[in-house]
C-alpha cells in the first residue's frame, strides 16, 4: 500500500486557503467600490513593475565612479 503524500496534501490545503482569502478580498473590494469586477482579474493583486520586463541590453551603460 502506498504511503500518504503529506506534502501534497499540505500544499493543496494551503492553495485552498489562499484562494478563499483572495475571493474574500475580491468580494470586499467589490462591495467597497460598488461595481463588480467581472473581467476575472484580481483587484487586490499588485501590478507588475513595468521596468522588470525590459532587457538589460536596451538600457544605457552606467558610468562607474571611481
Amino acid at each position: 500500500m502506498p504511503t500518504p503524500n503529506y506534502g501534497y496534501e499540505k500544499r493543496q490545503k494551503e492553495l485552498a486557503k489562499r484562494k478563499k482569502k483572495e475571493d474574500k478580498l475580491r468580494a470586499k473590494a467589490e462591495r467597497k467600490s460598488g461595481s463588480p469586477a467581472t473581467d476575472g482579474t484580481d483587484p487586490a493583486a499588485p501590478e507588475p513593475f513595468a521596468g522588470s520586463a525590459q532587457d538589460s541590453s536596451s538600457l544605457p551603460p552606467q558610468s562607474k565612479a571611481g
